[in-house]
């Protein structure tokens, strides 16, 4: 297992040259979201229907075109941030009932939530790297993958908190590079833990 170090240091080489592409790509999704918020907004129940089915499919297409960034040095492009909605219904499955579980785990106690979180972290990567896999099925391979690996990534994310709150402090403008390189990050964290019988040499957002 790589260190956080090392998770980090290949993140920065990985999105080096790719800072461009990926604001591009992120601006794209930004955008639509913002404007699908707006236009849902002013509908029954619009802010269920963003929640639900626009923001799942678009974080599968974002953590698309970070797996075949860093698994192949794919450079992405602008069509790249609508691959997600050609699964649309296993990201709306798999996000409503990763919430769903955690909230009633959460309902015992917090921490018992939190942790259930944590072990359901990797099920939208499982289904960004295995298209036609259930929802559930995505959601308990997840549980195994993150089994002896959750407090790595709750370091992990504590690690990347400083960036986090740097992108908020400049009001988004040091996301350019901070985003791309928390997501390159995890999922760089993803492909260490995951086992390697669903190691996919090709992945790119066209594959999908």
């Amino acid at each position: 297992m790589k260190t956080r170090a090392e998770l980090k240091a290949m993140a920065k080489e990985q999105i080096k040259g790719n800072i461009g592409p990926l604001f591009i790509v992120t601006l794209v999704i930004g955008g639509i979201s913002f404007l699908a918020g707006l236009v849902l907004g002013m509908i029954p129940f619009g802010s269920l229907i963003l929640s639900l089915v626009v923001i799942p499919a678009f974080s599968l297409s974002t953590l698309r075109i970070y797996l075949a960034l860093v698994n192949n040095r794919q450079t992405p492009e602008a069509k790249d941030a609508f691959s997600g909605f050609d699964d649309f219904w296993t990201a709306f499955k798999t996000t409503f009932l990763t919430g769903l579980f955690t909230f009633l785990w959460s309902l015992l106690f917090i921490i018992p939530g939190i942790i259930k979180g944590y072990s359901y972290s990797m099920a939208m990567y499982i289904v960004a790297e295995n298209p036609g896999i259930s929802a559930l099925d995505a959601i308990d391979r997840s549980k195994k993958m993150m089994d002896g690996h959750k407090m790595e990534l709750f370091v992990l994310y504590l690690s990347l908190y400083g960036w986090a709150l740097l992108t908020v402090i400049t009001l988004g403008i040091a996301g350019i590079w901070t985003i791309p390189y928390m997501n390159a990050t995890l999922a760089n964290f993803y492909n260490e833990i995951k086992p390697q019988e669903t190691v996919y040499a090709e992945v790119t957002p066209e594959q999908f």
